[in-house]
């Protein structure tokens, strides 16, 4: 009796070993399949002819239509990006002859003797708000190539003081009343590219001086840390609300009380993202009244 209960528990004992060995051989098949799945998907190389349902467990079927959805999903948004990148240069295109017609037409008219006061300020608010359409539409083609890759942003060891030096704010600074200051600048060298680098600094400048009152300063400085170089565009503006700090850097957004200033809301945003796609940052402290400090962190390594 003894022996056909130990035969019957070995019997046992050799089918549980059997199954288990089955199904870890299952398992194993199974999550190679999905492992291989995810690999292509992940170099791109997944494609649905490679993988069908029929040879497919209720779980690798579903990773399967999981990865085919998200293959759609980046086709599309490829496909509205490219759409969006041609858009975007084709406004750009048929804009500019126009714009610079009404520019061309505004100046003649300005040369014109005899006209009265009224039509004076008419013709200055025109020049005015073409000037401001054209700088609209070049940042958005800008922000668009950047964007879409069009245009890449190419870091490589620079000269700090050349950033500076080719910038010339003088004659801005002149027509605004504002003193511009420029501290001794060391030789220190960063990585950054140094044509979209100077895009990204001259909008903060430029941003600096715009809301710097007839008689203030604006002062650019350099300090070198282990990691970074960091460029200082200090000035003795309005200053920013903590509430519009956060804010300040998105696309189009301006705070009230800068309104009736000239600007379209998109420089800052701009030079952020050049930044950082060149592994740099950009900070930001102020007060109300006092005036504003942007700081921009340019990477050594």
């Amino acid at each position: 009796m003894k022996t056909i209960y130990i035969g019957i528990i070995l019997t046992a004992a050799v089918l549980f070993a059997a199954a288990a060995a089955f199904l870890a051989v299952h398992i194993l098949r199974m999550l190679k399949t999905m492992d291989n799945m995810l690999d292509r998907a992940l170099d791109g190389s997944f494609s649905e002819r490679v993988f069908t349902e029929a040879k497919l467990s209720r779980m690798e079927t579903k990773l399967y239509r999981c990865l085919s959805a998200g293959k759609t999903a980046q086709k599309q948004i490829a496909d509205e990006r490219n759409a969006v990148k041609a858009l975007v240069s084709d406004i750009s295109h048929q804009t500019k002859t126009p714009i610079s017609n009404i520019l061309l037409y505004t100046q003649l008219l300005r040369e014109t003797k005899g006209l009265e006061d009224d039509a004076e300020e008419l013709l200055r608010r025109t020049e005015e708000q073409t000037e401001k359409l054209q700088f609209l539409i070049q940042s958005l083609v800008k922000l668009s190539r950047l964007e879409n890759g069009t245009v890449a942003v190419v870091p490589m060891e620079n000269s700090v003081k050349r950033l500076l030096e080719q910038m010339d704010f003088s004659a801005a600074a002149q027509k605004k009343d504002v003193c511009l200051i420029v501290e001794d600048i060391p030789e220190v060298i960063a990585k950054f590219d140094l044509k979209w680098t100077a895009e990204a600094l001259s909008n903060i400048v430029d941003n600096a001086m715009k809301y710097t009152p007839h008689s203030g300063k604006v002062k650019l400085s350099v300090r070198e840390y282990e990691m970074f170089v960091r460029i200082d565009v200090a000035d003795t503006g309005k200053g920013i609300s903590e509430a519009d700090t956060a804010k300040i850097f998105t696309r189009f957004y301006r705070a009230e009380e800068v309104q009736e200033e000239k600007g379209v809301g998109i420089g800052l945003y701009l030079a952020r993202q050049i930044l950082a796609k060149e592994g740099g940052y950009i900070r930001v402290s102020s007060k109300l009244g006092e005036g504003s400090v942007f700081s921009v962190f340019l990477p050594k390594k």
